[in-house]
């Protein structure tokens, strides 16, 4: 069957044959009819993510449908929690635990086995392209956004860097939670489109005093970050006191010092947050299906032109999830 897997070649991803997946015990034969890139797998070709296993098929998200299996499950269309060993600790994940696609076989592929327990029925409203877009996003930004940064109604929140497949969901969330919801992006563009979803408006990064813009509103109960760098600082000027900071990613680097007088004083928090347990991706599911949540998809890849879905990455304009058709 095709995958596109990591090697050791110039290009390290690569589109190869390998074998089909033979299931046992309570696995499930899933055939995928489409996927979604993540940051991930750009970090994995780039040679920047840990443990990478040379000859594994990447992809964390799809969608698809089970041929082989469990008879509850045959012809069904799924989505796939990617988790594998999360752990007993709704807190924190396991030792052992690991994403769908690295180390073990992913979702960039014609097929993947999983265990039946992994399966849930994909949401009526979306197609499979938006389902397969759906799974280690949303689940990222309903951990940081609705059970770490508790957005509800009557509290503010700013979600950072607006264009990313992650923010986008932590927006949608967000905003279904009925609270006042504010962005920051390095597009003005970015920014107005994002107002169509219920946004209330935005901030321009790239313009060194946003933050006093930002702070004039009162301050936010809580900020949903993907970037950390020198930024952090910023959001300790307009964190409200005792407010949350949530921290999912850093794309931005290490902050070059850290203003912990005011972190000590405004008694806010800095949160660490990373996907989510399996109690929590039913969660995020039962609300994706509540409010009817869609994804925000950038573009649609075909197979033959997957070297083009993962330099979309590079695209400044890129607005949403990236996903490959199978």
């Amino acid at each position: 069957m095709q995958a596109i897997t990591i090697t050791q070649d110039s290009e390290p991803v690569q589109l190869n044959d390998i074998p089909k997946p033979k299931i046992s015990g309570d696995e499930c034969l899933v055939k995928l009819s489409a996927s979604a890139l993540n940051r991930r797998d750009q970090w994995i070709r780039e040679g920047m993510y840990p443990g990478i296993v040379f000859g594994t098929a990447l992809g964390s998200d799809g969608c698809g449908v089970v041929e082989e299996g469990s008879a509850d499950w045959i012809g069904k269309t799924v989505i796939i929690n990617p988790n594998v060993d999360w752990g007993d600790d709704p807190d924190v994940q396991s030792d052992t635990y690991s994403v769908l696609g690295m180390p073990t076989n992913g979702t960039l592929a014609a097929y993947i086995k999983v265990p039946a327990h992994r399966l849930h029925k994909k949401p009526d409203h979306l197609s499979d392209e938006e389902a397969a877009a759906l799974p280690l996003a949303g689940l990222t930004a309903f951990r940081a956004t609705i059970k770490k940064g508790a957005s509800k109604a009557g509290k503010r929140v700013l979600v950072t860097g607006a264009g990313g497949g992650v923010s986008q969901f932590a927006i949608a969330f967000a905003v279904a939670s009925g609270a006042e919801v504010y962005v920051t992006s390095g597009s003005q563009e970015k920014i107005e489109k994002v107002k169509k979803v219920g946004v209330t408006d935005g901030f321009n990064y790239r313009e060194e005093k946003w933050f006093k813009a930002a702070g004039a509103l009162g301050g936010f109960d809580s900020i949903i970050d993907s970037a950390g760098g020198n930024q952090l600082n910023n959001y300790l000027k307009i964190i409200k006191p005792a407010g949350r900071i949530v921290m999912y990613g850093s794309t931005a680097g290490h902050p070059e010092k850290l203003d912990v007088f005011r972190l000590f004083w405004s008694q806010a928090q800095i949160m660490g947050s990373t996907m989510g347990s399996d109690d929590e991706f039913e969660e995020m599911i039962e609300w994706v299906n509540k409010c009817q949540i869609k994804p925000t998809i950038d573009k649609v890849y075909s197979l033959d032109d997957y070297l083009d879905a993962f330099d979309r990455f590079k695209a400044p304009d890129s607005f949403g999830k990236i996903v490959i058709r199978f």
